[in-house]
């Protein structure tokens, strides 16, 4: 997945600041180590010449069972070849229980039938 970044790419998220695929890909480990059971979903909310601002929500529990579901705001820049040179994202978590869940699906992809973030109403 970081070969899909600039070698310098630059990254705010939430409050660490990042440079380079070795930091985003080391990043990456913590989250996903961190954060259980993930699950996605992103809805484009406008885009420009080399510029993508998304709007996602996603949930996941901790290591102690604890579920969470997170929002935000992605903005991604490209350079020349398509790769993201530049990503800014705004997230706040949300500590929910168990039963407040909407997101099902086994891991992996969101299957196409599930609804999306409008039809959610998040």
């Amino acid at each position: 997945m970081a070969l899909a970044y600039t070698t310098d790419s630059l990254w705010r998220n939430r409050s660490e600041f990042l440079q380079g695929r070795e930091a985003i890909e080391a990043f990456l480990m913590r989250k996903w180590t961190r954060e259980l059971d993930y699950r996605l979903i992103k809805e484009v909310w406008t885009f420009s010449d080399n510029r993508i601002a998304v709007r996602f929500a996603y949930e996941w529990h901790d290591d102690s069972g604890s579920w969470f579901r997170s929002y935000g705001n992605e903005n991604w820049e490209f350079d020349e070849h398509g790769l993201m040179c530049l990503r800014i994202a705004s997230i706040n978590d949300l500590p929910i229980s168990e039963s407040e869940r909407k997101y099902h699906w086994p891991l992996g992809r969101r299957p196409e039938s599930h609804p999306s973030l409008s039809e959610l109403g998040l």
